[in-house]
């Protein structure tokens, strides 16, 4: 069973490497010279500060990504930045460097642009931001947890019972295989559950991650458009480079259809391809990104109805209304942390068994 997941960490850093790179090229005048670059910088950030009483405006700044984590208050854990500017030359360093500006860049609501346009236009951007920081983190613990169990069933054996965390986690392989894994697959469950598993697991431990609302986690990385579509199009290249001459000859040339239907339908099933990854990305892109916008606007009605401190009974109040729906949601939001993994895999197993097995 566990053999399954020598494969599983290449996915994660194919997954890591597609999902965290943000390219946005465009051609423009190049940046400013460097003794305008201090004044320019600083009057951006002086206006640009983001502004945690208006809520919409903090809501948004933590379910985006950025290019450095927010600790508490305004204490933040800086992170690497990588920037290849229009001009071809290269811009590295630590965020906080940026604050006031550096090499015609500068950090403006946690993000690194362009001093003069203050955009990201004629940059490209490989910075370990606060989503690829959170995918690093999750590769690592998962692969201490999985390398452990590994170990585990080497030292003892498969018929020796499991102990610790290796009790927890074979009950969940086994339910996966049996649930919809090897009932889709069927003899080719052993080829493609290796990334069955990793992605299940990979989209789990990031849920898990963004509900945690503390340094180093909080990450709304499940709740990103990129790391849903890039585990999306990854699905979409197996199952169809995986296709059998069944599946494609049902797309194409449908068996038992008049010809005259094909200009029809099979402009149809061609798009279907693309239809099914699309609904995995939004599916999974919405749900978390939903989760994370209410349980933050319930929390701001303490600062709303209280005026940001200015009316105690209004924060009173507040908090009466938004503690107990905020614990009611976070607990849903746990619930739909393993609900969005396990329908993520669940529809993979069947795009992938669709293409692979000849009876279906």
């Amino acid at each position: 069973m566990f053999s399954a997941l020598r494969v599983t960490f290449l996915t994660l850093i194919l997954t890591l490497s597609l999902g965290s790179y943000n390219y946005i090229y465009s051609q423009e005048n190049e940046v400013a010279d460097d003794s305008v670059l201090v004044d320019d910088a600083k009057e951006i950030v002086d206006v640009e500060t983001v502004n945690h009483d208006d809520p919409i405006e903090a809501i948004f700044h933590h379910v985006t990504d950025a290019n450095e984590i927010q600790v508490w208050g305004d204490i933040v854990f800086p992170l690497p930045v990588i920037v290849r500017k229009a001009d071809g030359s290269w811009s590295t360093g630590i965020s906080s460097q940026y604050v006031d500006g550096k090499d015609g860049l500068v950090l403006s609501h946690g993000h690194i642009v362009n001093v003069e346009t203050h955009s990201k236009d004629g940059l490209m951007d490989f910075s370990i931001t606060k989503n690829v920081f959170m995918m690093i983190l999750s590769v690592i613990v998962l692969s201490y947890l999985f390398l452990g169990v590994k170990n585990a069933y080497t030292k003892r054996g498969v018929t020796s019972a499991p102990k610790g965390f290796q009790s927890l986690i074979e009950p969940v392989f086994i339910f996966l295989r049996d649930d919809f894994i090897e009932p889709n697959l069927g003899k080719y469950t052993d080829k493609f559950s290796p990334y069955i598993y990793s992605v299940f697991f990979f989209i789990l431990i990031n849920n898990l991650f963004g509900l945690i609302p503390f340094f180093p986690f909080g990450a709304n990385l499940s709740g990103n458009i990129a790391f849903t579509m890039t585990l999306a199009v990854l699905t979409l290249i197996i199952t169809n480079v995986s296709g059998s001459k069944s599946y494609w000859s049902h797309i194409i040339a449908m068996p038992g259809v008049p010809k005259a239907l094909w200009l029809l339908l099979t402009p149809l099933e061609l798009l279907g391809i693309l239809t099914k990854p699309f609904a995995l990305m939004i599916r999974l892109f919405a749900n978390i990104t939903a989760g994370h916008f209410i349980v933050l606007s319930l929390t701001s009605l303490i600062f709303i109805l209280g005026s940001n401190g200015a009316s105690i009974g209004g924060a009173i109040g507040g908090t009466a209304v938004a503690v107990p729906f905020v614990l009611f949601m976070n607990a849903l939001e746990l619930l739909v942390a393993f609900l969005q993994a396990y329908i993520f895999a669940l529809l993979s197993a069947i795009f992938i068994g669709l293409a692979v097995v000849e009876e279906h």
